[in-house]
């Protein structure tokens, strides 16, 4: 009895921060959505994801550069997992938002990245256990909240170009936040970190000179740098650290169901910042996908 006891109160011990470093990433990336869609008229996507990981190298290399070095063996080890880390979490996943920012509304896009946790539960139990009738039944009310919302209101898909973007970039968060959990032990957090950082920020820089060939740069003002620092430091060196973290204490399953905060994050913000409406069809969107990420995460009895 002890030792369930004493088991029990580590797990506590373990659940509470996990959890509030999930809230923490989540909260602080409701904002990226704001900027993503704030910076659609004024920076190009794949210049915004450039210099956004940028500025989260240059904030992150103090604490982690050093430990990068001297772990750069279990890097090269493991070069295929953090190579493909850094290809879906960072060069393709927030390239992926600025590119729906351009069409689509912020809180349309927070509200799609809602069914993530849906993805993350079926990638986790995938990689070693069933897939019960609860989370196909979760999964399911998800995709027809995600299709009505795409839709405009019919299970039919007619889907705007920015929603098919987000739609892929909540695969790739989903898969990124699975592949967590395969990280060695050997490699740790902040060097795995500022590694994913600079190999997606490599891998980004063949599309990010092309963009400047041909669409030109973006004149830097306080309206364009400025959200490029929040999202540089704040979207990614705070919340990707926060993420990765809250991912190895409690999983990607648990951690997923902290992020249903996103969609009411991101309405207030684009409502409180960018005038953005929330009519009865979002709102009804936003009850099947929150109610199907509950569910679809939930444990099958």
């Amino acid at each position: 009895m002890r030792g369930t006891e004493r088991a029990r109160g580590a797990a506590v011990r373990i659940s509470g921060p996990g959890l509030l470093l999930a809230a923490l990433a989540t909260v602080v990336w409701s904002g990226s959505f704001v900027t993503s869609r704030a910076l659609h008229d004024s920076v190009p996507p794949i210049q915004a994801a450039f210099w956004r990981w940028i500025v989260a190298i240059l904030a992150v290399a103090p604490f982690a550069a050093r430990e990068a070095w001297r772990q750069r063996g279990p890097i090269r080890r493991h070069l295929g997992l953090v190579t493909l880390a850094s290809l879906l979490g960072v060069t393709l996943y927030n390239t992926l938002v600025n590119q729906a920012g351009l069409t689509t509304s912020a809180g349309t896009m927070g509200m799609v990245m809602a069914a993530s946790p849906v993805l993350m539960a079926v990638s986790e139990r995938l990689a070693g256990g069933r897939l019960g009738p609860r989370r196909v039944t979760g999964m399911l009310i998800a995709c027809a909240g995600v299709l009505l919302l795409a839709g405009r209101g019919s299970l039919v898909p007619d889907p705007a170009a920015g929603d098919l973007w987000i739609v892929a970039a909540a695969v790739c968060f989903a898969s990124y936040s699975a592949l967590l959990k395969r990280r060695p032990a050997a490699l740790g957090g902040p060097a795995f970190l500022f590694a994913t950082f600079v190999l997606g920020a490599l891998m980004l820089l063949p599309a990010y000179g092309v963009s400047l060939a041909v669409q030109g740069g973006f004149e830097p003002t306080a309206g364009t740098v400025g959200p490029l620092v929040y999202v540089g430091v704040f979207s990614s060196a705070v919340a990707f650290f926060a993420w990765n973290k809250a991912v190895a204490l409690i999983g990607a399953a648990r951690a997923g169901a902290v992020y249903y905060l996103q969609p009411v994050c991101v309405a207030l913000l684009s409502w409180a910042l960018l005038g953005e409406e929330m009519g009865p069809l979002k709102f009804l969107c936003l009850a099947l996908i929150l109610g199907g990420v509950v569910l679809g995460t939930g444990r099958d009895r």
